[in-house]
């Protein structure tokens, strides 16, 4: 069996960083391993802009942003693989991967970097009532078939869910010669970033219809009608309430799940966020297993997909060169009032590096206190102007506020 000191698994903006940091970091034994026919994943069909703008600064599109992580690779002479899908992982860390060209190989690794990205829910996931007709499918399989192969979906639209990739492709198809006759949102706000509605829907006249379902699909063969129906607050459909659109496509962007399935394989205990649990290191509950970017928790912005990845990438070379006290006292991160999860959800003492606290609130609200406490320690508090469910919330604690720390730590929102 061949060894390797790192292998990562994926290559897109998370797999690509934490490669380049690892390799800065002193590690020169990696493999990339890559399910694709190229690098970059999910990046490679997002050619709108908006990218790099932290990492960069400059504004890129998907393929642009990319590229600078490839040249980089490239530069430092980081072997990887394409076209090889890994199909297991074992606790000990042994990866068995496939492809045409090796056949059946496995892989002893002293440290694994999960970075596999996350899939979309589609219309099972759902429950979506109605017949099962062609002519429904998720955001991102409408961009791929647009951005990489040039096809169009259709050309006359309903859009479920207003996440990110749902307005961008409302966008797309309008300029591409579709009508986009609305979007849907089950939420009494939306899933998808301010910049987005604004640039994406209200910039081409496209209705947002909010606290509103598919509550049917009508088709034989091809979808011929949707009917949107308003919900209550339990975001129960309320009869009388249908509106019916013809359309020949339902696009559905209803949510991203980390693709964690090899952590599942080997029991990796996992959080409110769907990835795996973690330490300050993006370190698992199993011994140098590290995760990032989307396969972790979904991310709002690509740009902190990459800075978390370098995280890993520094942490996976810590733990080869035996840096990493695993055994050190460990504390609980848990969400208080307001919270959907916060991440990582456990500190080892006597951490290396400070530590960026990351929370989701449950709903959109103003003027509120974030409160950092253990016990009866307030070790860090910020008042928050707004916060939505889609963008992601960042706190830096300076690793000597942690310093004597024993209770766990509740991360909580209180009115200002």
């Amino acid at each position: 069996m061949k060894k390797v000191d790192l292998v990562i698994i994926g290559s897109g903006a998370a797999g690509m960083a934490a490669a380049v940091e690892a390799k800065r970091n002193g590690i020169d034994d990696i493999l990339i391993l890559e399910k694709d026919e190229r690098l970059g994943g999910i990046l490679n069909q997002c050619i709108h802009n908006g990218f790099g703008l932290t990492e960069f600064k400059e504004e890129l599109t998907g393929p642009e942003y990319l590229q600078r992580f490839v040249e980089q690779v490239k530069e430092l002479k980081i072997p990887y693989k394409l076209n090889a899908q890994v199909i297991d992982l074992s606790k000990d860390k042994v990866v068995t991967y496939s492809s045409k060209e090796d056949g059946l190989v496995k892989l002893q690794a002293k440290a694994v970097i999960m970075a596999t990205g996350c899939y979309e829910r589609n219309a099972g996931a759902i429950m979506l009532p109605g017949d099962r007709c062609s002519g429904i499918i998720t955001a991102g399989t409408a961009q791929r078939y647009l951005n990489i192969h040039g096809l169009m979906v259709g050309k006359r639209v309903v859009i479920l869910g207003s996440g990110d990739i749902g307005l961008i492709m409302a966008r797309r198809l309008t300029l591409e010669g579709a009508k986009v006759l609305c979007v849907s949102e089950i939420q009494p706000y939306s899933a998808g970033l301010n910049r987005n509605i604004q640039q994406c829907l209200i910039d081409f006249n496209i209705p947002l219809y909010l606290s509103r379902t598919v509550s049917k699909v009508i088709g034989k063969d091809r979808l011929e009608k949707v009917v949107l129906s308003a919900v209550d607050e339990n975001l129960q459909v309320i009869p009388g309430t249908a509106m019916e659109f013809e359309c020949d496509t339902l696009i559905l962007s209803v949510g991203l799940i980390p693709y964690i399935s090899l952590l599942n394989y080997i029991d990796c205990p996992t959080s409110s966020a769907k990835g795996a649990v973690v330490n300050q290191y993006m370190e698992t509950m199993i011994n140098g297993i590290f995760t990032c970017g989307n396969c972790l928790h979904v991310h709002d912005v690509v740009d902190f997909v990459s800075d978390e990845a370098r995280l890993a990438g520094r942490s996976a070379a810590l733990y080869i060169k035996d840096k990493i006290n695993r055994n050190a006292n460990r504390i609980n991160v848990k969400p208080g009032n307001g919270l959907s999860y916060v991440l990582p959800q456990f500190i080892l003492e006597d951490s290396l590096e400070d530590i960026v606290i990351k929370f989701r609130v449950r709903k959109p609200v103003q003027d509120q206190i974030v409160w950092i406490r253990s016990g009866e320690t307030i070790i860090m508090k910020q008042i928050k102007p707004v916060m939505i469910p889609s963008e992601m919330v960042m706190i830096k604690i300076p690793k000597e506020k942690l310093a004597g720390i024993k209770e766990d730590i509740i991360v909580s929102l209180e009115d200002r």
